[in-house]
């Protein structure tokens, strides 16, 4: 009964994430917008690019790697797509000025993919290029299954060019076996996720025993083809079993990083960290939370509670 619950929360949580109208209504009702964002406050960095940059430093000063993510998806004209452009131009700008270990991830679909594949080619260029120039990776997130094709295809084409150009992978997809093998072919990181958002019936595997022998599968491949990648999950099972994986394949430390997002079990990063391996948090920012904030809590239902005492009690939610 309670696990039922528990997944028919979930559901409804992703579908949520996914509904435009009930964004676009919290972003322009400031007092409801105010009221969630306590929620919100537990898993991004911050509003501002500066809010966030103070907590990198943190979890630097502590021995990570951190990400930085400007938060959207779907800009609907070429200044949105632009001006968020230019907001990842800025984060790279302050990463190499800050000297911060942190690398930059973005949804293609805020620098114009759902305009055009070519203007959002365009500005991604932009972006690896000024990244290049300072070492640091790009990350390309992963988005709805209605984009998949798009995000591939733009992430091929610029992997030609820019080898500090990393992809996520959504592992619980029936169609990732087939894009692992593409992918694999590119010099850049690959990033496996679980897979957050809801599917239609058919494509995707539910969570369970089955899309965890798959992800550990992926990861097998990856460090015995000496490929870079992230294990971006909070599951213990898998953290576990990957440290397993790890040593069988003799993988260098240069050659995987465990990635938690930031608000997400931090004690059990800390652990990998204590235990020698590279681990790297994972920041978003911005206003644009309210499709991360619901996946974040479908990911774990319960934590729902935990939102609803950060709303009432906000001074409650600190993670430092």
């Amino acid at each position: 009964m309670m696990q039922n619950l528990l997944n028919t929360t979930a559901a409804s949580l992703r579908k949520a994430a996914l509904n435009q109208e009930a964004k676009n209504y919290i972003l322009n009702i400031n007092v409801l917008f105010q009221v969630l964002k306590r929620a919100a406050d537990r898993y991004i960095g911050g509003e501002t690019l500066e809010e966030t940059l103070s907590k990198v430093h943190l979890q630097n000063g502590l021995g990570y790697r951190c990400g930085i993510e400007f938060m959207g998806e779907n800009t609907s004209t070429t200044e949105e797509a632009t001006r968020a452009t230019n907001e990842f131009l800025l984060a790279c700008s302050a990463i190499n000025t800050d000297g911060l270990n942190a690398a930059l991830s973005l949804d293609l679909s805020h620098i114009g993919l759902t305009l055009s594949s070519e203007f959002c080619l365009e500005n991604l260029s932009l972006i690896c290029s000024a990244a290049a120039s300072n070492n640091i990776e790009v990350t390309i997130s992963a988005e709805g299954t209605e984009k998949t094709d798009r995000v591939l295809n733009t992430y091929l084409a610029a992997s030609k060019v820019f080898g500090n150009l990393s992809i996520t992978i959504q592992v619980y997809l029936h169609r990732s076996k087939d894009d692992l093998q593409e992918v694999m072919k590119c010099p850049g990181r690959i990033r496996l996720v679980k897979g957050a958002f809801d599917t239609p019936p058919g494509l995707s595997l539910a969570r369970g025993e089955e899309l965890n022998e798959r992800y550990l599968d992926f990861l097998s491949q990856l460090l015995l083809k000496k490929n870079k990648c992230a294990i971006a999950t909070h599951d213990p099972y898998i953290q576990q079993q990957a440290k397993k994986i790890i040593t069988s394949c003799h993988a260098e430390k240069g050659q995987y990083e465990f990635e938690s997002l930031y608000g997400i079990q931090p004690g059990q990063l800390k652990q990998l960290k204590d235990e020698g391996h590279p681990t790297k948090v994972y920041f978003v920012y911005g206003k644009e939370w309210y499709l991360y904030l619901c996946n974040r809590i479908a990911e774990n239902p319960l934590s729902l509670f935990t939102a609803v005492n950060d709303i009432i009690d906000p001074g409650n939610n600190s993670l430092v």
